[in-house]
């Protein structure tokens, strides 16, 4: 007001003049300082983030992504992949499919398999373009910054895992999340965390593109690299099924990018029922996973700890693996007489360490595998001989809280130690989408009404 009012006066002398010049400049001065003070703050640390908007819940995953180290057949193509380095000054756009919905997520990202640092510089989130699976494209209207404990770039420790904060961001149950991760200086090995069995495309390019609306000049591949879980914060009536398989479970035989594995399809069937639409379905499988060995992924009794007790918000348990074991043990009596012992005790610890934990478990029955030998190498009558008693384990030791009869939904009822043929992908192991879906139509959702697991004192 002042300025204005001598602005508006009468001729001044000319002290009064110089005077008024000399304020004009301190006052220009003092707006520029406050812009540059702006500028920086723009660019300093990111506001803490909001608190979680559903009081006294917690954190549940939607999603999972089971860690192992990558095959070199299964690491990204030249250039992306040299010597001793993977992913210099690369972006890589990748998308996952919510079980949950949720206002407030979590990122997970692991280096557990990493052979040194991995320095991720920059990490966004975005609804991908028309909600679709393996698109390069997003929605740049919702793009957020992803940050870790308030610092917009990380290095991940070899063996490590690191959460992000939390973000204000809705994701509605079954729907595709597009996760872009920017890192500069790339991984100095050639061991990486990956899971290869995505059943849905990834992109990568050079430089950092992680706000780009879409990557044009994209390579891709269907993998998925270092991204592990996406939390979201829920009331404490949300909890997660976390099933822990092998290659069946992981889709092998399904269609790329439309998540009809058999999991995903047991989802659209809960979230369909008011009863158990407060669940989530999170995939702990592998291709080629087994029990007692590593190979494809960590043994299973090895990872329960990592893959199912340390998630978040778990509920409930399942597992369904054992036709690896059978399979690659020799066929031969006194090796399938050992494997089947191996594999029944095997069964029984984890369900021991599973309700421990307070944790019901449930089982499914192992499938049939028998069939032309010159295309499915576990056929074998000793190894079916095997698998029958493992079954029979299964279904009538009363280790598991519920078990479900895989077996039988999928078999050929005129040939038993086969697939259904109608099921059957073409390798007389895995089914076809029609089979996936016949598992799903025979899930039983009331085995999702055990409140408490069974005692471990038998």
């Amino acid at each position: 007001m002042r300025v204005c009012s001598l602005a508006n006066s009468q001729p001044q002398p000319e002290s009064a003049k110089q005077t008024m010049g000399a304020l004009r400049v301190v006052l220009a001065l003092f707006v520029s300082l406050l812009s540059v003070a702006n500028v920086v703050y723009a660019v300093g640390p990111p506001a803490p983030p909001k608190p979680p908007q559903v009081p006294a819940g917690h954190w549940v995953d939607t999603w999972v992504s089971m860690p192992q180290l990558t095959e070199p057949a299964n690491l990204p193509p030249p250039p992306f992949n040299q010597t001793n380095l993977v992913f210099h000054n690369s972006t890589i756009r990748q998308t996952i499919h919510t079980s949950i919905g949720g206002d407030q997520i979590r990122l997970r990202i692991s280096n557990v398999f990493g052979g040194s640092d991995l320095p991720i510089t920059a990490v966004t989130i975005a609804l991908p373009a028309n909600g679709a699976a393996g698109t390069s494209a997003i929605q740049t209207n919702t793009l957020q910054t992803v940050t870790f404990s308030g610092n917009s770039s990380v290095v991940i420790p070899n063996g490590a895992l690191v959460v992000s904060d939390p973000l204000t961001f809705t994701v509605k149950p079954q729907s595709m999340l597009a996760v872009t991760l920017f890192t500069a200086q790339g991984q100095t090995t050639n061991s990486i965390t990956s899971h290869p069995g995505s059943r849905t495309t990834s992109w990568f390019s050079f430089g950092n593109s992680v706000s780009a609306a879409n990557l044009t000049d994209a390579t891709s591949v269907a993998h998925w690299y270092f991204l592990s879980a996406l939390e979201v914060w829920a009331p404490k009536n949300v909890g997660a099924l976390a099933i822990v398989g092998d290659s069946i479970t992981d889709g092998r035989g399904s269609t790329d990018n439309t998540n009809n594995r058999w999991p995903d399809l047991v989802l659209a069937k809960m979230q369909a029922n008011p009863a158990t639409r407060n669940i989530a379905v999170v995939n702990q499988a592998a291709g080629g996973n087994r029990i007692l060995a590593d190979g494809l992924g960590p043994n299973a009794l090895g990872r329960i700890d990592r893959d199912v007790l340390a998630q978040s918000g778990v509920k409930y348990a399942m597992i369904f693996e054992g036709v690896n074991d059978i399979g690659t043990a020799p066929a031969t009596p006194d090796a399938q007489q050992a494997i089947g012992d191996r594999v029944i005790w095997s069964l029984k610890q984890i369900a021991t360490r599973v309700h421990t934990m307070g944790i019901p478990i449930f089982a499914a029955t192992i499938t049939p595998f028998s069939g032309d030998p010159t295309i499915q190498p576990y056929s074998s009558p000793v190894r079916e001989a095997t698998r029958v008693r493992v079954n029979d384990f299964i279904k009538n030791s009363g280790t598991f809280d519920a078990v479900v009869d895989f077996d039988k939904i999928l078999a050929d009822p005129a040939n038993p130690s086969q697939l259904n043929p109608k099921f059957d992908s073409g390798d007389f192991l895995h089914p076809n989408p029609a089979g996936y879906q016949a598992v799903a139509d025979a899930f039983p959702l009331d085995i999702f009404n055990i409140v408490s697991p069974k005692n471990n004192f038998s």
